[in-house]
């Protein structure tokens, strides 16, 4: 699987990079390859073993050439982890292969409930309870790799109960009360089909229920979630480095006065990427510790993307400053490996929370 990974973005997604970056092309027909070499179900069941190591490596070799497409890769395997998790039969069996094949696509609205089960935001999304169902109205400002006939897993808040909940659903677009409006342009990554999603009295149904206890289903996902997309961050930084290598005959003698030289920064991607794969080797662990690898791991992850896209400019120079530049490209895209959540900042404040002793009582 891997090395049919290697060989489209090496081919079709290398070409096409520039185009996704830039002009906003959706990569719908490198997606669905992905899918047919089997780089979506690698960290499902599906009647086998789970492998996650696999999974990140899959992310990881794409992000390597084109980091939209990996953020893409993470947001339809979230989705797969969702439907997989819910034990919901309807999100199971067929639904369950189709999107594991790429025949559809799915994606993760889950931005806004990690930064509020966080403490950093509040949900957007209300849900009132109906017959067979629930009611839902908001608006969530940014959602990726979505189109009309694309799904994604949110979270709601269930009102006018005595006890406050929160609800986690399947929200397919193009159905009654699903809007999606244009974002703002953002400064890269333009092809990653993100749009403002407005619900206006959607229904949901037990069909496309994932969690009716959402944070003891989020508790139980979260390492899993962020573990696949650490597989950005690694790639993006590997894509750096071979830059870094790139002109190392022509400019090393210069070059060799720079920090970060791109022997050392491999080293440290190499360290960072056999630790990354250990903790995907139970990536449903619960306990702090095992939460606080992962965390750290992940922000160690952008932290390295983003040394190795600034080392790899000045190693490059003014060709890397070119705005057609592949290093160039991987500068905006560890930006985003940066912030889009969780942030790092997001990450250290779970790590400090998680870090806490506690107390007896």
């Amino acid at each position: 699987m891997l090395a049919a990974v290697r060989e489209i973005a090496d081919g079709a997604l290398a070409e096409l990079a520039d185009d996704i970056d830039r002009r906003g092309v959706y990569p719908l027909a490198v997606l669905q390859r992905l899918g047919d070499v089997g780089a979506f179900r690698a960290h499902l069941a599906l009647g086998g073993e789970r492998d996650y190591v696999s999974a990140i490596q899959a992310i990881a070799e794409v992000s390597r050439v084109c980091g939209a497409t990996g953020f893409m890769m993470w947001c339809h395997d979230a989705c797969g982890l969702y439907m997989e998790e819910s034990g919901n039969p309807a999100l199971l069996g067929t639904a369950l292969l189709d999107h594991a094949s790429a025949r559809t696509l799915g994606a993760t609205g889950m931005s806004n409930p990690m930064k509020t089960f966080a403490g950093i935001e509040t949900l957007l999304l209300r849900a009132r309870p109906v017959t067979g169902g629930f009611v839902v109205n908001g608006i969530l400002p940014w959602v990726s790799n979505l189109g009309p006939d694309h799904y994604f897993g949110a979270v709601a808040v269930v009102e006018g109960g005595a006890d406050p909940r929160e609800i986690m659903f399947m929200v397919r677009c193009g159905t009654p009360g699903v809007e999606l409006r244009n974002c703002p342009s953002f400064s890269a990554m333009e092809g990653t089909n993100t749009w403002a999603v407005r619900l206006t009295d959607h229904f949901i149904g037990a069909a496309d229920l994932i969690a009716d206890a959402v944070r003891p289903f989020v508790g139980r996902i979260l390492a899993a979630f962020v573990l696949l997309q650490s597989g950005m961050g690694l790639g993006v930084a590997q894509g750096a480095i071979d830059s870094m290598w790139a002109v190392e005959r022509q400019l090393g003698h210069v070059n060799e006065h720079l920090d970060d030289r791109p022997d050392a920064l491999q080293a440290e991607l190499d360290a960072l990427t056999a630790r990354t794969l250990q903790l995907a080797r139970t990536p449903f662990a619960t306990e702090p510790e095992f939460l606080i690898d992962v965390l750290d791991a992940r922000a160690h992850a952008s932290e390295l993307a983003l040394r190795a896209a600034q080392s790899a400019l000045l190693h490059q120079g003014a060709r890397g400053y070119l705005m057609s530049s592949p290093v160039q490209r991987r500068v905006r895209e560890s930006h985003f490996v940066a912030i889009v959540t969780p942030a790092i900042k997001h990450l250290r404040k779970e790590i400090a929370r998680l870090s806490e002793p506690v107390l007896p009582a």
